[in-house]
C-alpha cells in the first residue's frame, strides 16, 4: 500500500528534523498508528498507517508557523503519493496555524482521524509521564491521565479542544481515546526508546 518504504520515511523525517524531542515524538505517533491499526483491524495495514505517523510533522521544525501547508512540497520532492499528503495535512484540520490559514484538508479515513485524535494526546501523555518517578508510560493509570488531562495548567501546549474534536470525530466517548491511547503507548514504550538509542 506505501509507495514509500518505513526506511525511506525515516531518513526523510530525519533530513528536516534534527530535534531529538521531535524525532521521539514522530516515533511515539508511528508506534501508536501502528498499535490502533493492529486493534481496530486494519493489521494488514499498519506499517502504512506507521508511516503517516512518522511522517505527519515533518515540517514543523522547520516551519512551525506554516506547519502543514509546507509538509506537501517535502514528501512531493520525496515522491510521496499524495495519499499519504492528504493523511498528514488532514490532521491540522479546523486548526489555524502561526501564519493565520486555516488547514481545510479534513480527515476522511479512520486511519487519518486516529492521527488526529491522538497526535496531541501523546504529547500530553508523554509530559504526564516524565512527572512520574518511573518517567514511563506503563505503570500509569487512568484515573492518573485523567486528572493531568483536568488540570488546564498542565501541558498547556497541547490542545483539549483538539483532542475531543478527535474523539468526536471517531465516534468515540473521549475515555475510551484515553484509555486506549494510554495502553498504546505503554505497549510501544520499550521500542521507542531502542529506537532512540539506536538513532543517537
Amino acid at each position: 500500500m506505501a509507495v514509500i518504504t518505513r526506511d525511506e520515511a525515516l531518513s526523510l523525517l530525519k533530513k528536516y528534523n534534527k530535534d531529538s524531542f521531535h524525532i521521539q515524538h514522530a516515533l511515539t505517533v508511528e508506534a501508536v498508528m501502528k498499535w490502533y491499526a493492529n486493534e481496530l483491524g486494519y493489521g494488514e495495514d499498519a506499517e502504512y498507517w506507521g508511516i503517516i505517523g512518522l511522517l505527519h510533522d515533518i515540517d514543523f521544525e522547520l516551519y512551525p508557523q506554516e506547519h502543514c501547508l509546507r509538509a506537501p512540497e517535502m514528501l512531493r520532492g520525496a515522491g510521496v503519493d499524495e495519499g499519504i499528503i492528504h493523511s498528514v495535512v488532514s490532521h491540522g484540520y479546523g486548526i489555524t496555524v502561526g501564519c493565520g490559514i486555516t488547514i481545510e484538508t479534513e480527515p476522511e479515513h479512520e486511519m487519518e482521524k486516529v492521527l488526529f485524535a491522538v497526535d496531541e494526546l501523546t504529547g500530553l501523555i508523554w509530559a504526564a509521564a516524565l512527572m512520574r518517578p518511573s518517567k514511563s508510560t506503563k505503570d500509569m493509570e487512568l484515573k492518573s491521565l485523567k486528572k493531568k488531562y483536568k488540570s488546564k495548567n498542565f501541558a498547556m501546549g497541547c490542545s483539549r479542544e483538539v483532542i475531543e474534536r478527535g474523539a468526536s470525530q471517531l465516534g468515540w466517548e473521549l475515555e475510551k481515546l484515553l484509555t486506549m491511547t494510554l495502553q498504546a503507548m505503554a505497549d510501544s514504550e520499550d521500542t521507542i526508546h531502542e529506537e532512540m538509542e539506536r538513532l543517537d
